[in-house]
């Protein structure tokens, strides 16, 4: 099963997060992975998306969000390095642009967010859920990967999310 792993990213933790997701996937078929500002919004070919998407202020970046990682970025006092194409349209705008064939892939998505509860956080999940769901898609699984205080990824959720990942597809589906 061919697969794209999709995600936008601001410090790296997401990036991390959809690089452990494909690493998993791999064993199922090809994967390709993709920043949303360059992956492909035509989806004919792909058995499975899996969108991820940072937790701004308990939803999807947006422009002014986008502002707000770089002023963190550039504050002497965090321990944070913008990623490269960190203000380039996001999750938000591809999922307004892509397009489907006939056959629709199956959908995930997950997001990283402050390791606090969800109500306090939110949840960028809740917001692909949404979209996709104008659109007459099902997202199939979600799940929540989570920072520190200081916006760094928690020690084993990059295991965490291999092992998602494989909860994604059928045990008939991996190549062994």
């Amino acid at each position: 099963m061919d697969t794209l792993v999709v995600y936008e990213s601001m410090f790296g933790n997401t990036r991390m997060i959809a690089e452990a997701v494909a690493d998993a996937l791999r064993s199922t078929g090809d994967v390709t992975v993709a920043t949303a500002a360059e992956a492909p919004v035509q989806l004919s070919g792909y058995g499975l998306v899996v969108v991820g998407a940072p937790t701004h202020a308990h939803t999807l970046p947006q422009p002014s969000s986008r502002q707000e990682a770089a002023a963190w970025a550039d504050d002497p006092d965090r321990d944070l390095t913008l990623e490269a194409d960190a203000m380039e349209p996001g999750i938000r705008e591809w999922l307004d642009l892509m397009t489907l064939s006939a056959a629709e892939p199956r959908f995930a998505a997950f997001s990283t967010r402050a390791d606090i509860p969800r109500i306090f956080a939110g949840d960028a999940t809740a917001s692909i859920r949404r979209r996709l769901h104008r659109r007459d898609l099902a997202l199939d699984a979600h799940e929540d990967f989570l920072v520190d205080h200081d916006s760094h990824l928690l020690r084993g959720e990059q295991q965490r999310a291999r092992d998602w990942a494989l909860t994604l597809v059928p045990v008939t589906s991996r190549r062994e």
